[in-house]
């Protein structure tokens, strides 16, 4: 039985890395054709045509703003339990907060800027009995911060969760990725696009993407670790930066992303 659940497993990470590869190569050929965007007239290559308002199955692109706090593609407001800003703040802030009947969770609120997982520990460790969950309401920001934030998370042993109305986009669900479980509310908003890499223009095009696919072998790594599916990644690759993909509910189950949906 064990043998066979490594088999299993072994297809599926195979069928998976197959997916990736082929997003890698045409990423590669994007980025080739990026060195000639500057000649091509405005708005070329973009899309202006994104719909707006909530998400259905099949329709799951919306245009990405990391400022908006509540996105109009959103159906319901967070919690009154949940305090959140107008605007997102520029990088994480950590609070511990009451959920009711719920009881308590370590709230993450805010973009992943460089030097918050350093000070993710510090206010782990200055907590005298630490909640045992960490909500999350996050646009995204820097990859490796994120990493190491979901690190020392699952490290602490602690769950993760998704409250209605509230998102994690980017590189937000690394963090999601890492706890040991993971809940996420249908009125919630879990997203992925491809990873931002801020090239010089005159790297060389090999070089840069021996850079992205170093970045994507990282994720990959990452993602394994943290015991979830790699062909997550086909959502974010096939995404633009500008755009997000908002995963259902089957996509969050079937990569193991969330372990369980809530109404």
């Amino acid at each position: 039985m064990f043998s066979e659940r490594l088999d299993t497993s072994r297809i599926t990470i195979q069928r998976s890395l197959k997916w990736v590869l082929v997003a890698q190569a045409v990423l590669a050929a994007l980025l080739v054709l990026s060195h000639l965007q500057a000649q091509w007239p405005p708005g070329a290559g973009g899309n202006d045509a994104l719909p707006s308002g909530p998400t259905t199955p099949g329709d799951q692109v919306r245009h990405y703003d990391p400022s908006r706090s509540f996105p109009d593609f959103m159906r319901t407001p967070a919690p009154s339990t949940v305090k959140i800003p107008g605007d997102m703040p520029p990088r994480l802030q950590f609070e511990v907060i009451d959920r009711g009947e719920l009881g308590e969770a370590i709230f993450l609120k805010g973009r992943i800027s460089s030097g918050d997982a350093e000070r993710f520990m510090s206010f782990l460790a200055s907590l005298e009995e630490a909640p045992k969950v960490v909500s999350l309401h996050s646009p995204g920001g820097n990859v490796s911060e994120a990493f190491e934030i979901g690190r020392s998370l699952r490290a602490a042993e602690l769950d993760t969760t998704m409250l209605p109305g509230l998102v994690c986009l980017s590189s937000c669900p690394y963090i999601f990725a890492a706890g040991v479980n993971r809940s996420a509310s249908k009125d919630a908003a879990v997203g992925m696009h491809q990873h931002y890499y801020d090239t010089p223009g005159y790297m060389p095009v090999f070089l840069a993407v021996e850079e992205i696919q170093y970045g994507q072998g990282e994720t990959m790594e990452y993602l394994i670790e943290m015991g979830i599916d790699p062909g997550l990644m086909v959502h974010s690759l096939n995404t633009p930066p500008k755009e997000i993909y908002i995963l259902v509910e089957d996509e969050l189950l079937g990569t193991r992303l969330a372990t369980e949906i809530l109404d």
